[in-house]
């Protein structure tokens, strides 16, 4: 199975170091690090990162509180759907959607692929509270007649619970459910050569969070709290993912969803 690492969206929030520890300007840089596999049968797309409608009408499809703390950057040709096609595949081609989640920065490209199933662990519909009506934009997401939901439970997949047999997908992709961020939350865990490839989301932020020092930039930290759902349950799955990272450093590859850092490095590595 062949995969892509895409970004489809970039933030640059005031910060610099304090928000992503490493940059020297006023400024950080987080990405929307999404997946497309190639399957057979078609195309998976594993979060869709900001849509093009969020691009060319933001007003109205993204809340204003969030684009102007996160700075996100209006870019066309970086969504997931221009990229496809620059790939030489069209939208159509996209028979699935994974989520790790609802929100916006994960789902709001849902509209470019209307031929897609999408799957999600969570529906976001009950919506309440300052931060959840923000976060969850259901404006990317009208249409949800070809949505599948799966209970976060199943069978174990290397100490987690795990959703296999995935609707119409094959078995080296599952679910794996990490709450804490939202109650849904999900990552998604793909079976290629030399082992698995687990998107986790945003049960971490930073990939210093995975090291035995458990760092993550203050600022950063912050928002995290502001984000989290459950953050004692968050900790808890993190705990394990950094456990299954140090026991397991050569059969599974763990990345999060906006640490640049990591998008880079496997950019640079064409792959896993």
């Amino acid at each position: 199975m062949q995969i892509h690492h895409l970004n489809c969206g970039t933030f640059c929030p005031i910060g610099g170091r304090l928000m992503d520890g490493r940059s020297g300007g006023l400024h950080g840089r987080f990405v929307c690090h999404c997946l497309l596999l190639e399957a057979d049968g078609g195309l998976v797309l594993v979060d869709t990162g900001l849509g093009l409608p969020d691009m060319q009408a933001p007003q109205s499809r993204l809340s204003l509180l969030y684009a102007r703390m996160l700075n996100i950057q209006s870019d066309e040709a970086s969504t997931a759907r221009r990229q496809i096609e620059r790939l030489g595949f069209g939208p159509q081609d996209v028979r699935h959607i994974l989520l790790t989640q609802l929100d916006f920065d994960h789902a709001g490209g849902l509209d470019d692929f209307p031929e897609a199933q999408a799957a999600e662990a969570e529906t976001a519909t009950a919506r309440r509270g300052f931060v959840m009506t923000r976060r969850y934009r259901p404006q990317q997401w009208d249409d949800r007649s070809r949505w599948s939901l799966y209970r976060p439970e199943g069978e174990p997949w290397l100490g987690f619970d795990a959703v296999r047999d995935l609707e119409r997908l094959p078995p080296e992709i599952l679910l794996v459910p990490l709450p804490g961020h939202t109650h849904g939350h999900a990552g998604v865990a793909v079976r290629c050569d030399g082992g698995w490839l687990l998107h986790a989301g945003d049960a971490y932020f930073h990939h210093d969070e995975m090291g035995p020092e458990r760092h993550c930039p203050p600022g950063l930290r912050l928002y995290q709290r502001l984000m989290d759902m459950d953050g004692p349950v968050r900790l808890r799955n993190q705990a394990r993912l950094r456990a299954l990272a140090a026991e397991r450093p050569g059969e599974v590859a763990i990345m999060c969803s906006h640490d640049a850092v990591e998008l880079d490095e496997r950019l640079i590595r064409g792959g896993r």
